[in-house]
C-alpha cells in the first residue's frame, strides 16, 4: 500500500490535469461563440482598403467592427487602451509612471467592473461584443504579440468613451504630479514649495499642432438645396480607423473611429451627419484646498469644518529590464477629487466629468440619429465634457452644439484659475440644463462653423452673443483660422461638395495680413547705409507682390513662415506678458529692429538648410510615411512628398503641423488634417473623403500610403456608402477570421 506522501505527486498531477482541462473547456467555448458571432458578420474591403462591416444585430456589427480595426491595426488600438487604463509602464518602462498614475487617479478597474455591471443589457452586449472581436482576432493571429493586454474584458470599453484626442485627464500637468506624489510637501503649509501653473492653452490660441474645422451649409446656400457639411478633425496622424459599419437594427455609420472604439466618432449617416470641435468650455475646474495635520491626521477645511483627507494607495507597475516591478503611491483626495499639486501653500484638487457610462451611450447613441430632434435629445445625457458639435441632416437643418457637460456655478469666481475649495460657494451646484447651452439652429446666415474657436462668430450675423452666457460657458477666442472661415463661407449661396472642399482647403494665411505690412514698414524706413538695406532688398520683394497664399511652388510663404516661426520664438513671452497675441504684439510693440532681425535670421537659416533661401515651400513641408510606428522616424534621404497647406497657426484651415527631426533638414508633417470629409444630404447622402496616408498600419499593405498623394493635394475620393456604390470597387469580401 502506497503511503499518503507517495500519493501526493499522483493527486498534484490529477489536479493540474483537470485544471487543464477547464480551462480548454473556457477556450473551446469562448473560441465556439466567438465563431458563432464571425458568421452573423461580412466585411467589406473596398478598393481603399476601407472596411464596410454588416451585422445582423448591432452587436454582430461592433464584433466586426473590432475585428476590422485590429486587422489594421492592433498596435494602436492597444495602446489607446493601455494609456486609458493607465498601463504604459507595463509596455514602455519607468518614464511613464507619472503617466500612468494620472490615469489611475480616475480610472479603477474595480469600479469600471461594478459600472458595466450597472450597465443597461443592450450596452452591455454591445461592450461583451467589443470584447469579443479583439479576442477573436488575437485568438486567428498567434503571430500577434500585444504588449499588455493579452485578453480584452467588456468593462475595458468604460475606459475609453468618447473618442477625442487628448481627454480632460491630460489637463493635469504631469511634471508638477510628480514633483507632488515624489515627495509630498506636508503641512504645515509654510513648509510646502510652490508650484506655478501657467493658464491652460485652449486650441483657439495654440502652439501648433491643434484644431479641428466643422462647417454646415444651409440649403439656401447651396446649389442644389441640399444641406452640406464638413468633417476635418485635426490630430495627430494615423489616430482613427476609417469605416463603415451597419446592421439590420438600423445602424449605417460611416466615417472616423478612434482606434479600438465602437462607434462612429465624426461621420454620417443616410440622414444626418455630425462633426466635433474642441470645446472652449470650462468643464474642469482646481480647488485650492487648506490642509491641517491634527492629531498626526490630515483634514482640509470646508465651510466651518475639517473633513478628514482621503487616502489611498495605487500601485504602477512598470518594465524594468528584469520583469515587471512596481511603484506605490499614497494619494490624498477631498471631495472635488485626486490631489494633484501645490502651489501657493495649498494642495490643489481637481474636478472633472466621470460618467462613463452616460459618455459611451451618447458616444453611440448620436450616431443612429437621423434629425436635429433626435440628436438633440442625445444632448440630455450630458456627458460630452469637451466637444463642440457641428450638425446636418436631410431634412435641411443645420446646427451648432457646444460642449453639454457644463457645471453650474457661481460667476463671482473665476473657475479658469484655481477657486477656495473652503469655500463651499465655489462648489458644482449641478449641470446646466441643455437648453441653457450655447446651440444655433438654421442660422439666417445659411452657414456655421467652428475651429475650436469662440462660437461668438460661428454664424456671421446669426452667431449667438457672449453676453447671453455665464464667462465659463467658453474660454476661448477668435482666431486666424476663425476669421478665414467667415471669408469663405459668407456672401456664398451655391455652395457643392466641390466647391466645399475648395473652401476647406483655401489657401489662405490671414495671420500674415497685419504682421508683412510691420515688417514692410520696418523695412521701409531703414537708411540706405543699413547693411541690412541690401541684404534684406530681394526677400523683401518677394512679400511685398505676395498674396498671403500659400503654394508648394511659393517663394514667399517659405520666406514668410520661417519669419514667423522665428519672431514667435523671440517675442511670445513678452507678448504673453502685455497679454496679446504674437501679431497684435508685433504691429504694436516690437521694434523694427526685432522685425528685421528676426526676417534676416529667417533668410539666413533658409540658405543654411537649403542652399539658399529661394527654396519653394513644397521642398521643406513634406508628407512622409516610413514606417508603421506609432512615432514615426524621418529621414530626408527617404521618399516623401510635398504639402503646400501650413500649420494652422497661421490661419490656413487645411492644417499639416510640421516641423525638422534629428536628422533632417524638411520639415514633416505629423499631426493636422486626419481625416477630411464632405457630405451632401438629399434624397440619399453623397460623400467625399480622404485619410492621411492609408487606412493600413502595415507599411507591407497596398494600403499603407495610397492616399498620400491624395491627402496632400486636397483630392477627396467618392465614398462608397451603398452596397450599389461598393459595385465593381470590392477588394475582398469575408467573415472574420476567414
Amino acid at each position: 500500500m502506497q503511503n499518503r506522501n507517495s500519493r501526493k505527486p499522483l493527486a498534484v498531477l490529477i489536479a493540474v490535469l483537470l485544471a487543464s482541462s477547464t480551462l480548454h473547456a473556457a477556450e473551446d467555448s469562448e473560441s465556439a461563440r466567438w465563431k458563432q458571432e464571425a458568421a452573423s458578420v461580412v466585411i467589406t474591403r473596398d478598393d481603399w482598403g476601407i472596411a464596410h462591416i454588416h451585422g445582423t444585430t448591432d452587436a454582430d456589427a461592433v464584433f466586426g467592427m473590432e475585428y476590422a480595426q485590429a486587422e489594421d491595426d492592433f498596435n494602436r488600438i492597444e495602446t489607446n487602451y493601455i494609456n486609458a487604463m493607465g498601463r504604459l509602464a507595463e509596455a514602455e518602462g519607468e518614464s511613464r509612471i507619472y503617466q500612468d498614475l494620472r490615469m489611475k487617479l480616475f480610472i479603477d478597474p474595480v469600479e469600471l467592473k461594478k459600472q458595466y455591471t450597472a450597465s443597461p443589457d443592450w450596452l452591455k452586449t454591445l461592450m461583451t461584443a467589443f470584447a469579443d472581436g479583439l479576442n477573436f482576432y488575437l485568438y486567428k493571429h498567434p503571430e500577434v504579440k500585444p504588449r499588455v493586454i493579452h485578453h480584452f474584458e467588456p468593462w475595458m470599453a468604460l475606459s475609453f468613451t468618447e473618442g477625442s484626442i487628448g481627454g480632460d485627464i491630460e489637463r493635469i500637468n504631469l511634471p508638477q504630479l510628480e514633483a507632488f506624489y515624489t515627495n509630498p510637501p506636508a503641512p504645515p503649509a509654510s513648509n510646502l514649495t510652490a508650484h506655478e501653473d501657467g493658464p491652460y492653452i485652449h486650441d483657439s490660441d495654440p502652439p501648433e499642432p491643434t484644431g479641428s474645422n466643422g462647417m454646415a451649409i444651409a440649403p439656401s446656400n447651396t446649389r442644389d438645396h441640399h444641406a452640406l457639411l464638413l468633417i476635418n478633425p485635426h490630430t495627430s496622424f494615423f489616430f482613427r480607423s476609417e469605416l463603415q459599419v451597419s446592421s439590420d437594427h438600423d445602424l449605417d455609420a460611416y466615417g472616423a473611429v478612434t482606434w479600438g472604439q465602437f462607434f462612429i466618432y465624426q461621420g454620417f449617416n443616410e440622414r444626418a451627419g455630425w462633426m466635433h470641435t474642441s470645446s472652449g468650455v470650462d468643464a474642469v475646474d482646481e480647488y485650492l484646498e487648506t490642509i491641517q495635520n491634527k492629531d498626526n491626521r490630515l483634514f482640509y477645511k470646508y465651510g466651518n469644518e475639517l473633513r478628514p483627507l482621503t487616502t489611498e494607495q495605487i500601485s504602477v507597475p512598470y518594465k524594468t529590464d528584469h520583469g515587471l516591478a512596481e511603484k506605490t503611491f499614497t494619494i490624498y483626495r477631498t471631495h472635488h477629487g485626486p490631489i494633484i499639486r501645490a502651489a501657493d501653500g495649498k494642495w490643489i484638487s481637481i474636478r472633472l466629468m466621470q460618467e462613463p457610462i452616460k459618455a459611451l451611450t451618447q458616444s453611440y447613441i448620436r450616431t443612429k440619429a437621423k434629425d436635429y430632434k433626435s440628436f438633440r435629445q442625445t444632448l440630455e445625457l450630458k456627458a460630452n465634457s469637451s466637444n463642440n458639435t457641428i450638425f446636418a441632416d436631410a431634412d435641411g437643418d443645420i446646427a451648432y452644439f457646444h460642449g453639454n457637460f457644463i457645471p453650474r456655478r457661481d460667476t463671482a469666481f473665476d473657475f479658469t484659475k484655481p477657486v477656495d475649495g473652503s469655500n463651499p460657494a465655489t462648489d458644482w451646484k449641478g449641470l446646466l440644463a441643455v437648453n441653457e447651452l450655447p446651440q444655433l439652429l438654421n442660422p439666417g446666415s445659411g452657414w456655421l462653423y467652428n475651429s475650436n474657436n469662440w462660437p461668438w462668430s460661428g454664424a456671421g450675423i446669426s452667431s449667438l452673443r457672449k453676453v447671453d452666457y455665464p464667462a465659463y460657458v467658453e474660454t476661448g477666442t477668435e482666431t486666424a483660422r476663425g476669421l478665414h472661415a467667415i471669408r469663405v463661407l459668407q456672401d456664398k449661396k451655391d455652395f457643392t461638395l466641390d466647391s466645399l472642399i475648395a473652401a476647406a482647403y483655401d489657401s489662405y494665411l490671414p495671420w500674415f495680413d497685419q504682421t508683412i505690412p510691420a515688417l514692410l514698414n520696418a523695412y521701409d524706413a531703414l537708411p540706405s547705409s543699413d547693411p541690412l538695406k541690401t541684404k534684406l532688398a530681394d526677400p523683401i520683394q518677394q512679400l511685398r507682390t505676395w498674396n498671403h497664399r500659400w503654394a508648394i511652388d511659393s517663394l514667399p510663404t517659405s520666406l514668410a513662415i520661417f519669419w514667423g516661426e522665428d519672431i514667435r520664438r523671440n517675442v511670445a513671452r513678452e507678448a504673453q506678458k502685455e497679454g496679446l497675441r504674437v501679431e497684435d504684439y508685433l504691429t504694436t510693440n516690437a521694434s523694427p529692429e526685432q522685425l528685421l532681425q528676426s526676417f534676416s535670421a529667417a533668410t539666413d537659416e533658409l540658405a543654411s538648410n537649403f542652399g539658399t533661401w529661394k527654396t519653394p515651400w513644397g521642398n521643406i513641408n513634406r508628407f512622409q510615411r516610413l514606417t508603421g510606428d506609432i512615432v514615426q522616424p524621418f529621414n530626408d534621404a527617404g521618399p516623401s512628398i510635398p504639402v503646400g497647406f501650413t500649420s494652422s497657426f497661421w490661419g490656413s484651415l487645411a492644417s499639416f503641423g510640421a516641423r525638422t527631426y534629428p536628422g533632417t533638414k524638411k520639415w514633416y508633417g505629423t499631426s493636422g488634417n486626419s481625416f477630411v470629409a464632405v457630405v451632401e444630404f438629399g434624397e440619399k447622402v453623397h460623400a467625399k473623403a480622404v485619410t492621411a496616408g492609408g487606412e493600413s498600419g502595415n507599411p507591407s499593405s497596398p494600403h499603407f500610403n495610397d492616399q498620400a498623394k491624395r491627402y496632400s493635394t486636397g483630392d477627396l475620393r467618392d465614398v462608397y456608402f451603398y452596397p450599389s456604390d461598393l459595385k465593381g470597387h470590392i477588394e475582398r469580401q469575408y467573415h472574420p477570421g476567414d
